[in-house]
């Protein structure tokens, strides 16, 4: 769910306001580009402490299964206050780099958790009920947070629309107003994150905070203003966005993560980092949008077999004159026939690519025809054009054959790794620019 962008300039005046001030900002301009964050994924991401550096970030691009990244940007009680890498331009290189981002915010917690306050300037969240028994205090306490978490966003160049996550650790939800100052804190946050026009998000632990939040989602939802998006802490080791402590319907579609595995060390790219591993399904997840090609020619195959003159009337000779088409190099009839207009085109692309120019289309011509154009880091969770070209690419080298769908799933990751064993590469599973490069030039 989306929502009208307010400016910076009203969240700070809404500061103000509550007599509150944000560290260092930016001009509105740091954001122009970027795009809202997470955007729709299914797929894999981790989250960390401290922000890693840029290295790690590049190297973590190119060789790790995660395509998101959950960051600390705001709240008295985080652990790591300090976040040297945390910038303007760290936040535009990652979504430039294609990395989807995760802001979280860690400020006051529930009033019976043992291990807050951290510091001497973290309140608890204030468990006074008040004279109307809905914890006002603990409301405003909420909306005061969402206030700061937005502002630090935008000076970030995290813009509107994208999902800032709140932090609440685990807490004895038996205890009432416990439990209810909680939900009220919840309530103020994910109000006032919506009015300033991002999208509202709740991390916590299966049993506790997300438990309660989906009782109130079903027993009293008039009490509560409830997060647009809930990530779970459910360390069961499972990659879903499963768990029995919430009602199968909460949230779903498109509105659940879930932290399943708790930190550990991972190595990637010769880059370790200690992390939590997320599965992400958010949004409509990882969908491409349907292609077509003149006019209805089919041009996804499990197969590219070599094409000579004596090939007429096949579909992949009519795939060939429409992939030609649209490069501008085959003007004749897209009629099936290997006619002498498409061996002109078929000659032009040879000599452009440094293969052999002769009247046969080999199986190198067809990877160079259908890798070519935009090339992003590709890996479980990627889709649109760029996975469709992939796949068709990888079908024609003929290792491990996959279905053309436009989302890198296992069965493309499977065929990755044959490519890339194949043609001596290091096996990674992930297309990063090194193996796009090399699929470019036709290496089978």
């Amino acid at each position: 769910m989306f929502f009208p962008r307010r400016t910076l300039r009203h969240a700070l005046s809404l500061l103000v306001g509550l007599g509150l001030t944000v560290g260092l900002l930016t001009p509105a301009s740091a954001a122009d580009g970027n795009p809202a964050t997470p955007g729709n994924l299914t797929g894999y991401g981790f989250d960390q402490c401290l922000a890693p550096t840029q290295k790690a970030m590049t190297r973590w691009m190119n060789y790790s299964p995660f395509l998101a990244v959950g960051i600390y940007i705001s709240g008295n009680s985080r652990a790591c206050r300090s976040q040297p890498n945390l910038t303007p331009d760290w936040v535009a290189t990652q979504l430039r780099q294609g990395w989807r981002l995760l802001p979280i915010t860690l400020g006051p917690q529930a009033s019976c958790n043992p291990r807050f306050p951290r510091y001497k300037d973290d309140p608890l969240i204030n468990a006074t009920p008040g004279a109307n028994n809905r914890y006002g205090k603990a409301r405003q306490q909420g909306r005061a947070e969402a206030v700061k978490a937005v502002a630090t966003a935008d000076a970030l160049g995290i813009v509107a629309g994208s999902t800032l996550w709140y932090d609440l650790e685990g807490f004895d939800s038996t205890q009432t107003r416990c439990r209810e100052s909680a939900l009220a804190f919840l309530s103020g946050w994910s109000f006032k994150i919506r009015d300033l026009g991002y999208v509202s998000g709740v991390y916590s632990s299966a049993g506790s905070g997300i438990k309660v939040l989906d009782d109130a989602r079903v027993k009293r939802p008039e009490d509560f203003n409830l997060p647009d998006r809930i990530w779970i802490a459910r360390w069961d080791n499972v990659a879903d966005t499963s768990t029995s402590y919430i009602r199968p319907d909460g949230w779903l579609p498109g509105n659940r993560m879930k932290q399943y595995m708790g930190g550990h060390d991972e190595v990637w790219g010769g880059v370790r980092i200690n992390i939590d591993r997320n599965f992400l399904d958010l949004g409509t997840g990882s969908v491409a949008p349907e292609e077509t090609h003149c006019d209805g020619v089919r041009v996804d195959w499990r197969g590219y077999p070599p094409l000579t003159v004596d090939a007429t009337r096949t579909g992949k000779v009519l795939a060939l004159q429409c992939l030609l088409q649209e490069k501008g190099l085959y003007a004749g009839n897209v009629n099936g026939v290997y006619n002498p207009r498409l061996i002109t085109a078929v000659n032009a692309w040879q000599e452009a690519h440094d293969l052999p120019v002769a009247d046969l289309w080999s199986r190198k011509a067809w990877v160079t025809l259908l890798a070519d154009g935009w090339h992003p880091v590709s890996k479980i969770g990627s889709a649109g054009p760029q996975v469709r070209r992939l796949q068709r690419a990888l079908n024609a080298a003929n290792h491990l054959r996959t279905d053309v769908t436009g989302v890198v799933d296992d069965g493309t990751v499977a065929a990755i790794r044959a490519w890339q064993s194949a043609v001596g590469l290091e096996v990674t599973g992930v297309m990063s620019k090194a193996h796009w490069d090399a699929l470019l030039s036709g290496a089978r």
